[in-house]
């Protein structure tokens, strides 16, 4: 164990000897010398020290008060991977106007029928279609709804 720490404190003095000008001032590099040492990828781990201690990559105070191009590339991949995990699992249904349609009954209260309850509500009367999958819808007795709504909670309803 005290050989590791004798390697440990070797590099840790070559890197203190490259950043400072005058050897007295060695302690005021420390800190540095240090932060550089624990974000630096290890060959044997292929990880960061600071990463196999807490988890997760180190950010640098530049990059929280400057973003860095790794911070937004990093959202933008999680976005499109969150993008094509629901994209996979969607039914994208087209409507037509004057299509008759079933509406899905969000069961936010428990209904007392249980499993018996209505799963879905209608017929309704598609009046106009959007290009993101928005409807507007009407009753049967023409009576027009104004808001939109998404056309994944409806089906097709074959009288």
């Amino acid at each position: 164990m005290n050989g590791a720490v004798e390697a440990l404190n070797k590099n840790i003095k070559r890197i203190i000897e490259k950043m400072t000008v005058t050897y007295k001032d060695w302690h005021e590099m420390l800190p540095f010398a240090l932060l550089a040492y624990r974000t630096s990828i290890r060959t044997s781990t292929g990880a960061t020290p600071y990463s196999l201690v807490y988890g997760m990559e180190a950010a640098l105070l530049i990059e929280v008060e400057i973003p860095s191009m790794r911070i937004p590339a990093e959202s933008k991949l999680e976005e499109a991977e969150m993008a094509r995990a629901f994209n996979a699992r969607v039914r994208h249904r087209e409507f037509c106007p004057s299509d008759l349609v079933l509406r899905k009954v969000l069961h936010i209260a428990p209904d007392s029928r249980g499993k018996f309850a209505y799963k879905y509500d209608g017929p309704f009367v598609v009046r106009k279609v959007f290009s993101g999958g928005a409807i507007i819808l009407s009753d049967m007795d023409e009576t027009e709804n104004a808001l939109p709504v998404n056309a994944d909670a409806f089906k097709k309803y074959y009288p």
